[in-house]
């Protein structure tokens, strides 16, 4: 496995309760689930996929958790284009 350079933005996670931590009182699906966080940040040493490294967060936190995810991104989106919307505001001129 290749190691990924310190200063790569990455994703990182921790594992913060387990299913048997988790409160009773929640839904049965949600607690058999561990409660999960995941922190972008960028990579303080070099360090391979899978590994416990840490991040420094935009905030400046250091935060250290299993290596997931490099360079992650946004995959969501807004739907498809709504082209009567692109001329508002432009007076009906193009």
């Amino acid at each position: 496995m290749s190691k990924v350079p310190a200063g790569t933005w990455v994703e990182i996670e921790n594992i913060l309760l387990t299913p048997e931590q988790r409160a009773p009182q929640v839904p049965e699906d949600t607690r058999a689930t561990p409660y999960v966080m995941r922190v972008a940040g960028f990579l303080v040493a070099e360090a391979e996929l899978g590994s416990e490294t840490e991040v420094r967060t935009l905030s400046g936190r250091k935060i250290h958790g299993t290596l997931k995810v490099v360079r992650p991104h946004y995959e969501h989106s807004f739907g498809e284009t709504i082209e009567e919307l692109l001329t508002i505001g432009l007076g009906g001129e193009l």
